[in-house]
Protein backbone atom coordinates (compact mmCIF):
# COMPACT_ATOMS: atom_id res chain seq x y z
CA UNK A 1 0.00 0.00 0.00
CA UNK A 2 1.03 3.36 -0.78
CA UNK A 3 2.72 5.39 2.27
CA UNK A 4 2.46 8.78 1.98
CA UNK A 5 4.95 10.46 4.59
CA UNK A 6 3.15 12.79 7.44
CA UNK A 7 4.05 15.22 9.81
CA UNK A 8 1.80 17.65 12.22
CA UNK A 9 1.90 21.11 12.68
CA UNK A 10 1.74 22.62 16.34
CA UNK A 11 2.10 20.39 19.61
CA UNK A 12 -0.88 21.56 21.99
CA UNK A 13 -3.97 19.32 22.64
CA UNK A 14 -5.83 18.63 19.67
CA UNK A 15 -2.26 17.55 17.78
CA UNK A 16 -1.90 14.42 20.16
CA UNK A 17 -5.37 13.05 18.41
CA UNK A 18 -3.49 13.96 15.13
CA UNK A 19 -0.56 11.98 16.07
CA UNK A 20 -1.68 8.84 17.07
CA UNK A 21 -3.34 8.30 13.94
CA UNK A 22 -1.05 9.15 12.03
CA UNK A 23 1.37 6.98 14.07
CA UNK A 24 -1.39 3.96 13.34
CA UNK A 25 -2.78 4.67 9.98
CA UNK A 26 -1.11 2.05 7.14
CA UNK A 27 -1.34 4.70 4.16
CA UNK A 28 1.03 7.52 6.78
CA UNK A 29 4.37 7.49 7.13
CA UNK A 30 4.87 9.91 10.11
CA UNK A 31 8.20 11.49 10.42
CA UNK A 32 8.47 14.69 11.86
CA UNK A 33 6.42 17.88 14.16
CA UNK A 34 6.67 21.62 14.05
CA UNK A 35 6.45 24.36 16.39
CA UNK A 36 8.01 27.39 16.73
CA UNK A 37 8.99 26.34 20.36
CA UNK A 38 11.86 24.06 19.69
CA UNK A 39 11.68 23.08 23.43
CA UNK A 40 8.35 21.62 23.02
CA UNK A 41 8.49 20.43 19.92
CA UNK A 42 10.49 18.18 20.84
CA UNK A 43 8.89 16.81 23.77
CA UNK A 44 6.07 16.21 21.70
CA UNK A 45 8.21 14.14 19.16
CA UNK A 46 10.17 12.08 21.76
CA UNK A 47 6.66 10.84 22.59
CA UNK A 48 6.27 9.84 18.80
CA UNK A 49 9.78 8.92 17.89
CA UNK A 50 9.66 11.52 15.05
CA UNK A 51 11.75 14.14 14.30
CA UNK A 52 11.12 18.44 15.74
CA UNK A 53 11.77 20.91 13.40
CA UNK A 54 11.32 24.66 14.84
CA UNK A 55 11.83 25.49 10.73
CA UNK A 56 8.98 24.71 8.22
CA UNK A 57 10.63 24.92 5.40
CA UNK A 58 13.44 22.84 6.91
CA UNK A 59 11.28 19.86 7.94
CA UNK A 60 9.45 19.71 4.30
CA UNK A 61 12.78 19.66 2.53
CA UNK A 62 14.76 17.28 4.57
CA UNK A 63 11.63 14.98 5.65
CA UNK A 64 10.26 15.65 2.41
CA UNK A 65 6.64 16.02 3.52
CA UNK A 66 3.69 15.30 1.60
CA UNK A 67 1.14 15.59 3.67
CA UNK A 68 0.55 18.12 7.00
CA UNK A 69 -2.35 18.34 9.74
CA UNK A 70 -2.41 21.83 10.75
CA UNK A 71 -3.42 21.89 14.70
CA UNK A 72 -2.10 25.72 14.93
CA UNK A 73 -4.85 28.07 16.75
CA UNK A 74 -7.40 29.24 14.04
CA UNK A 75 -5.89 32.56 13.05
CA UNK A 76 -2.77 31.84 12.04
CA UNK A 77 -4.26 28.98 9.90
CA UNK A 78 -4.01 30.11 6.26
CA UNK A 79 -0.11 31.79 7.45
CA UNK A 80 1.52 28.10 8.47
CA UNK A 81 -0.99 26.56 5.18
CA UNK A 82 -0.42 28.56 2.53
CA UNK A 83 3.93 27.98 2.67
CA UNK A 84 2.80 24.27 2.38
CA UNK A 85 -0.02 24.75 -0.19
CA UNK A 86 2.47 26.11 -2.71
CA UNK A 87 4.71 23.74 -2.45
CA UNK A 88 2.59 20.86 -3.06
CA UNK A 89 2.32 19.83 0.33
CA UNK A 90 -1.42 18.67 0.98
CA UNK A 91 -3.12 20.27 4.08
CA UNK A 92 -5.86 19.03 6.67
CA UNK A 93 -6.76 21.75 9.06
CA UNK A 94 -8.23 21.35 12.32
CA UNK A 95 -11.70 23.33 12.47
CA UNK A 96 -11.99 25.76 11.80
CA UNK A 97 -10.25 26.26 8.21
CA UNK A 98 -9.82 29.98 9.74
CA UNK A 99 -11.01 32.73 11.31
CA UNK A 100 -11.89 34.75 8.79
CA UNK A 101 -13.27 34.33 5.13
CA UNK A 102 -10.22 36.46 3.51
CA UNK A 103 -7.82 33.69 5.16
CA UNK A 104 -10.38 31.10 3.61
CA UNK A 105 -9.93 32.60 -0.03
CA UNK A 106 -6.46 32.42 0.28
CA UNK A 107 -6.02 29.16 1.49
CA UNK A 108 -8.54 27.74 -1.68
CA UNK A 109 -6.68 29.45 -3.78
CA UNK A 110 -3.49 28.61 -3.12
CA UNK A 111 -5.00 24.85 -3.41
CA UNK A 112 -5.80 25.42 -6.67
CA UNK A 113 -3.46 26.74 -7.97
CA UNK A 114 -0.40 24.42 -7.25
CA UNK A 115 -2.70 21.02 -7.03
CA UNK A 116 -2.87 20.68 -3.36
CA UNK A 117 -5.47 19.16 -1.50
CA UNK A 118 -7.20 20.86 1.23
CA UNK A 119 -9.19 19.92 4.25
CA UNK A 120 -10.69 21.05 7.16
CA UNK A 121 -11.50 18.74 10.32
CA UNK A 122 -15.20 17.46 11.02
CA UNK A 123 -15.43 14.20 12.25
CA UNK A 124 -18.89 14.23 13.25
CA UNK A 125 -19.57 13.95 9.67
CA UNK A 126 -18.03 10.24 10.41
CA UNK A 127 -20.64 9.59 13.50
CA UNK A 128 -23.03 7.10 12.55
CA UNK A 129 -26.22 8.75 13.37
CA UNK A 130 -24.66 11.71 12.04
CA UNK A 131 -24.52 9.64 8.93
CA UNK A 132 -27.76 8.32 8.90
CA UNK A 133 -29.66 11.58 8.91
CA UNK A 134 -27.26 12.49 5.65
CA UNK A 135 -28.67 9.31 4.10
CA UNK A 136 -32.39 9.74 4.87
CA UNK A 137 -32.38 13.89 3.61
CA UNK A 138 -30.72 12.27 0.62
CA UNK A 139 -32.91 9.51 -0.42
CA UNK A 140 -36.15 11.46 -0.07
CA UNK A 141 -37.21 9.94 2.86
CA UNK A 142 -38.42 13.31 4.70
CA UNK A 143 -38.98 15.37 1.03
CA UNK A 144 -37.78 18.68 0.70
CA UNK A 145 -35.91 19.59 3.88
CA UNK A 146 -38.17 22.33 5.38
CA UNK A 147 -36.67 23.26 8.62
CA UNK A 148 -33.45 23.02 9.93
CA UNK A 149 -32.13 23.43 13.79
CA UNK A 150 -28.74 23.86 15.25
CA UNK A 151 -28.18 23.60 18.83
CA UNK A 152 -25.31 23.96 21.15
CA UNK A 153 -25.74 24.18 25.05
CA UNK A 154 -22.54 24.09 26.59
CA UNK A 155 -19.86 25.49 29.46
CA UNK A 156 -16.66 26.62 29.65
CA UNK A 157 -14.98 28.02 32.74
CA UNK A 158 -12.18 29.99 33.79
CA UNK A 159 -9.70 27.37 33.96
CA UNK A 160 -10.60 26.52 30.27
CA UNK A 161 -9.98 30.12 29.15
CA UNK A 162 -6.37 30.00 31.24
CA UNK A 163 -5.68 26.99 29.76
CA UNK A 164 -3.78 28.36 26.66
CA UNK A 165 -3.05 32.14 25.97
CA UNK A 166 -4.90 32.38 23.30
CA UNK A 167 -8.37 31.45 24.52
CA UNK A 168 -10.92 34.12 24.69
CA UNK A 169 -9.18 36.94 22.82
CA UNK A 170 -10.70 38.15 19.19
CA UNK A 171 -7.52 38.15 17.69
CA UNK A 172 -5.57 35.53 18.98
CA UNK A 173 -8.95 33.05 18.84
CA UNK A 174 -10.64 34.45 16.38
CA UNK A 175 -13.93 34.35 18.25
CA UNK A 176 -15.90 32.45 20.56
CA UNK A 177 -18.34 29.94 20.91
CA UNK A 178 -18.96 30.56 16.81
CA UNK A 179 -15.38 30.29 15.96
CA UNK A 180 -14.52 27.33 18.39
CA UNK A 181 -17.11 25.18 19.42
CA UNK A 182 -19.74 25.02 16.98
CA UNK A 183 -18.40 24.71 13.64
CA UNK A 184 -19.25 21.40 14.42
CA UNK A 185 -22.95 21.63 14.38
CA UNK A 186 -22.93 24.65 11.52
CA UNK A 187 -21.02 22.38 9.22
CA UNK A 188 -23.53 19.56 9.92
CA UNK A 189 -26.52 21.99 9.21
CA UNK A 190 -24.99 23.37 6.00
CA UNK A 191 -24.44 19.71 4.65
CA UNK A 192 -27.94 18.72 5.85
CA UNK A 193 -29.66 21.91 4.56
CA UNK A 194 -27.72 23.42 1.47
CA UNK A 195 -26.72 26.65 0.53
CA UNK A 196 -27.71 29.52 2.70
CA UNK A 197 -29.43 32.53 0.89
CA UNK A 198 -30.01 35.09 3.65
CA UNK A 199 -29.35 35.25 7.57
CA UNK A 200 -29.86 37.84 10.21
CA UNK A 201 -27.92 36.52 13.74
CA UNK A 202 -26.83 38.24 17.33
CA UNK A 203 -23.85 37.25 19.10
CA UNK A 204 -23.19 38.58 22.83
CA UNK A 205 -21.20 37.62 26.30
CA UNK A 206 -23.92 36.72 28.18
CA UNK A 207 -21.77 35.42 31.54
CA UNK A 208 -17.64 35.82 30.77
CA UNK A 209 -17.05 39.05 31.15
CA UNK A 210 -13.07 38.01 31.65
CA UNK A 211 -12.92 37.40 28.16
CA UNK A 212 -13.62 39.32 25.14
CA UNK A 213 -14.92 36.92 22.93
CA UNK A 214 -18.93 36.11 22.45
CA UNK A 215 -20.17 33.19 24.51
CA UNK A 216 -23.44 33.41 23.02
CA UNK A 217 -25.14 33.50 19.05
CA UNK A 218 -28.28 32.66 17.35
CA UNK A 219 -29.23 33.57 13.89
CA UNK A 220 -32.69 32.67 11.72
CA UNK A 221 -31.98 31.64 8.05
CA UNK A 222 -33.46 31.21 4.91
CA UNK A 223 -31.81 28.70 2.13
CA UNK A 224 -31.93 28.44 -1.21
CA UNK A 225 -33.96 25.76 -1.44
CA UNK A 226 -36.69 27.55 0.24
CA UNK A 227 -36.49 25.97 3.59
CA UNK A 228 -35.78 28.07 7.50
CA UNK A 229 -33.69 27.25 9.92
CA UNK A 230 -32.20 28.80 13.35
CA UNK A 231 -28.96 28.53 15.26
CA UNK A 232 -28.33 29.03 18.74
CA UNK A 233 -25.43 28.37 20.53
CA UNK A 234 -23.69 29.31 24.03
CA UNK A 235 -21.61 28.05 26.29
CA UNK A 236 -23.06 29.82 28.99
CA UNK A 237 -25.19 26.71 30.33
CA UNK A 238 -23.60 24.87 33.74
CA UNK A 239 -23.98 22.20 33.68
CA UNK A 240 -23.71 21.69 29.90
CA UNK A 241 -26.00 20.13 28.20
CA UNK A 242 -26.07 18.57 24.59
CA UNK A 243 -25.79 19.49 20.67
CA UNK A 244 -28.19 18.66 18.37
CA UNK A 245 -28.86 18.87 14.40
CA UNK A 246 -32.41 18.23 13.85
CA UNK A 247 -34.06 18.40 9.81
CA UNK A 248 -37.50 18.60 9.21
CA UNK A 249 -39.23 17.70 5.98
CA UNK A 250 -42.06 18.85 3.66
CA UNK A 251 -43.42 15.35 4.22
CA UNK A 252 -43.89 15.81 7.96
CA UNK A 253 -41.06 13.55 8.80
CA UNK A 254 -38.37 14.66 11.05
CA UNK A 255 -34.77 13.15 11.70
CA UNK A 256 -32.01 14.37 14.18
CA UNK A 257 -28.79 13.67 15.76
CA UNK A 258 -27.81 14.32 19.38
CA UNK A 259 -23.90 14.99 18.60
CA UNK A 260 -22.83 16.10 21.91
CA UNK A 261 -24.21 14.94 25.32
CA UNK A 262 -23.33 15.65 29.19
CA UNK A 263 -20.22 18.22 29.35
CA UNK A 264 -18.73 19.14 26.24
CA UNK A 265 -15.19 17.50 25.41
CA UNK A 266 -12.07 19.47 25.12
CA UNK A 267 -9.60 17.85 22.72
CA UNK A 268 -6.85 16.11 25.28
CA UNK A 269 -8.58 17.34 28.40
CA UNK A 270 -11.74 15.39 29.24
CA UNK A 271 -13.64 12.98 27.24
CA UNK A 272 -16.58 12.53 25.54
CA UNK A 273 -19.44 11.43 28.15
CA UNK A 274 -22.07 10.43 26.04
CA UNK A 275 -22.14 8.81 22.48
CA UNK A 276 -23.93 10.65 20.10
CA UNK A 277 -27.09 9.26 18.86
CA UNK A 278 -30.04 9.82 16.90
CA UNK A 279 -32.58 11.25 19.30
CA UNK A 280 -35.69 12.36 16.60
CA UNK A 281 -36.52 10.30 13.69
CA UNK A 282 -40.32 10.12 12.32
CA UNK A 283 -39.56 8.47 9.10
CA UNK A 284 -43.41 6.41 8.10
CA UNK A 285 -42.37 2.98 9.07
CA UNK A 286 -38.60 3.29 10.57
CA UNK A 287 -39.66 4.58 13.61
CA UNK A 288 -39.30 1.42 15.80
CA UNK A 289 -35.62 1.78 14.61
CA UNK A 290 -34.91 4.52 16.98
CA UNK A 291 -34.51 2.06 19.75
CA UNK A 292 -31.84 -0.23 17.92
CA UNK A 293 -29.89 1.97 16.83
CA UNK A 294 -29.66 4.24 19.83
CA UNK A 295 -28.31 0.19 21.45
CA UNK A 296 -25.81 -0.12 18.79
CA UNK A 297 -24.62 3.20 18.89
CA UNK A 298 -24.10 3.29 22.94
CA UNK A 299 -22.45 -0.48 22.19
CA UNK A 300 -20.38 0.59 19.97
CA UNK A 301 -19.26 3.94 21.96
CA UNK A 302 -17.99 1.31 24.81
CA UNK A 303 -15.90 -0.07 22.71
CA UNK A 304 -13.73 2.74 21.13
CA UNK A 305 -11.90 5.96 21.97
CA UNK A 306 -14.98 8.29 20.28
CA UNK A 307 -11.97 11.32 20.25
CA UNK A 308 -9.74 9.32 18.26
CA UNK A 309 -11.67 7.09 16.71
CA UNK A 310 -13.94 9.38 14.36
CA UNK A 311 -10.68 11.83 14.14
CA UNK A 312 -8.98 8.60 13.07
CA UNK A 313 -11.16 7.95 10.17
CA UNK A 314 -11.25 11.67 9.05
CA UNK A 315 -7.79 11.89 8.69
CA UNK A 316 -7.23 8.14 6.84
CA UNK A 317 -10.50 9.52 4.42
CA UNK A 318 -8.02 12.19 3.57
CA UNK A 319 -4.92 10.47 3.09
CA UNK A 320 -7.01 7.96 1.05
CA UNK A 321 -8.26 11.03 -1.21
CA UNK A 322 -4.52 12.30 -1.60
CA UNK A 323 -3.73 8.83 -2.78
CA UNK A 324 -6.36 8.24 -5.12
CA UNK A 325 -6.51 11.81 -6.48
CA UNK A 326 -9.84 12.57 -5.27
CA UNK A 327 -11.48 15.39 -3.31
CA UNK A 328 -11.94 14.77 0.90
CA UNK A 329 -15.28 14.28 2.32
CA UNK A 330 -15.05 17.66 4.08
CA UNK A 331 -13.15 20.13 1.13
CA UNK A 332 -11.70 23.33 1.98
CA UNK A 333 -14.69 24.97 0.56
CA UNK A 334 -16.74 22.93 2.78
CA UNK A 335 -14.69 24.88 5.36
CA UNK A 336 -15.34 27.52 4.06
CA UNK A 337 -19.16 27.46 4.37
CA UNK A 338 -19.13 27.19 8.21
CA UNK A 339 -16.63 30.96 8.50
CA UNK A 340 -19.32 32.27 6.02
CA UNK A 341 -21.84 31.66 8.25
CA UNK A 342 -20.63 32.43 11.63
CA UNK A 343 -19.02 35.88 9.34
CA UNK A 344 -22.57 36.78 8.80
CA UNK A 345 -23.31 36.34 12.13
CA UNK A 346 -20.76 38.79 13.23
CA UNK A 347 -21.53 41.32 10.77
CA UNK A 348 -25.48 41.38 10.92
CA UNK A 349 -24.98 42.41 14.80
CA UNK A 350 -22.77 44.73 13.59
CA UNK A 351 -24.67 46.08 10.91
CA UNK A 352 -28.44 45.19 12.32
CA UNK A 353 -29.72 43.48 9.26
CA UNK A 354 -29.85 40.48 7.10
CA UNK A 355 -26.94 39.54 5.56
CA UNK A 356 -27.39 38.04 1.61
CA UNK A 357 -25.03 35.21 0.84
CA UNK A 358 -22.53 34.29 -0.59
CA UNK A 359 -20.60 36.61 1.74
CA UNK A 360 -17.58 37.71 0.57
CA UNK A 361 -14.65 38.99 2.63
CA UNK A 362 -14.55 42.71 3.76
CA UNK A 363 -11.32 44.40 2.17
CA UNK A 364 -11.36 47.84 3.57
CA UNK A 365 -12.78 47.72 7.23
CA UNK A 366 -10.58 46.98 9.83
CA UNK A 367 -12.89 45.74 12.84
CA UNK A 368 -13.04 42.48 12.03
CA UNK A 369 -15.95 41.74 10.60
CA UNK A 370 -17.64 43.41 13.04
CA UNK A 371 -16.03 41.06 15.94
CA UNK A 372 -13.94 44.15 17.18
CA UNK A 373 -16.73 46.96 16.88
Amino acid sequence: MNKIKTAVIGYGKVAHLHAAALQALSQSAFCSVYGRNKERAQNFAKQYGIHAYSDLSEMIDKERIEAVCNCTPHPVHAMSSIPLLERGVHVLVEKPLASSLSDCDAMIAAAKAFGSRLGMISQRRFYEPVIRVKDAIDSGKIGIPAIGMATLFGWRDTSYYQSDPWRGKWMEEGGGVLVNQAPHQLDLLQWYMGPVEELFGYRENMNHPYIEVEDTALAVLKFKNGALGNIIVSNSQNPALYGKVHVFGRNGASVGVQTDGGAMFIAGVSDIEEPPVNDLWTIKGEEQLLKQWQEEDRTRFMQINAMQHYHSLQIEDFLKAVIEGRPPLVTGEDGRKTVEIFTAIYRSQRDKEPVKFPVQAEQNKKDFDGRLA
